[in-house]
């Protein structure tokens, strides 16, 4: 089944780009393109795709904005935001809204792809930069006294769910690392990667990396560094 999907950004070269990249893809059918959020609406409206890959950063009604009518109309959009913010408070409050991705215009056409797929799924994606940002928040709030937050103690691997190789992916994934950048780390094809986190994701019972990831941290599975 093909996914549809509809790009929005007010960036005219970085929209036809993005284009591109994703009809490379067999599977992906760009419908639409459009740039404001308020005609994000409308092309939702006539086209029904199954993904939006939405500009953050809009003159009229900005990416946010319009995830947060586009959810409140039709609650099942899954929604991917754009953005050069890789700020928490950016990533949080779009995330708040209801979108279910956020990548940074720096990415790279794995990242793009994978994002797409990820979020057609049903899962949620958040770019490796922005996961190492919340993790290293997340670090400074644990080890901080004057917060009450609690320091990590001794870190334990789950070799009891997982494999040893999959409890070093785990531990690439809570670093922020790309599969491309775990492949390079471990000698190992990408192909090999995702084989590896797709069996994380269901040993671990979630739905994507960032929960997999999330879920490590609270358990004490993986080193917050």
């Amino acid at each position: 089944m093909a996914t549809n999907i509809v790009i929005i950004d007010d960036h005219q070269l970085f929209r036809e780009g993005v284009k591109r990249i994703l009809e490379f893809e067999p599977s992906f059918n760009v419908l639409a393109e459009g740039d404001d959020g308020s005609e994000a609406i409308s092309l939702v409206e006539e086209h029904n795709p199954d993904v939006v890959l939405m500009d953050i950063n809009m003159p009229q009604l900005n990416g946010v904005e319009a995830t947060q009518e586009l959810i409140e109309k039709y609650p099942d959009t899954k929604i991917i935001i754009l953005s050069i913010h890789d700020d928490e408070n950016y990533v949080s409050h779009a995330l708040k809204t209801g979108a279910l991705g956020y990548l940074l215009k720096e990415m790279d056409s794995e990242a793009l792809i994978e994002a797409v797929k990820v979020v057609a799924d049903g899962g949620s994606y958040i770019h490796p930069k922005v996961t190492h940002n919340l993790i290293n928040d997340y670090r400074r709030l644990a080890n901080s006294q004057e917060t009450g937050g609690f320091k990590q103690s001794e870190v334990r691997r789950p070799l009891h769910l997982l494999t040893r190789r999959e409890c070093e992916v785990l531990q690439m994934l809570a670093d922020g690392k790309s599969n491309r950048g775990i492949g390079e780390a471990l000698y190992i094809s990408e192909k090999t990667v995702k084989n590896h986190v797709s069996n994380i994701l269901q040993k671990m019972n979630v739905n994507d990396r960032t929960q997999a990831v999330v879920t490590g941290i609270k358990n004490g599975w993986v080193e917050v560094r």
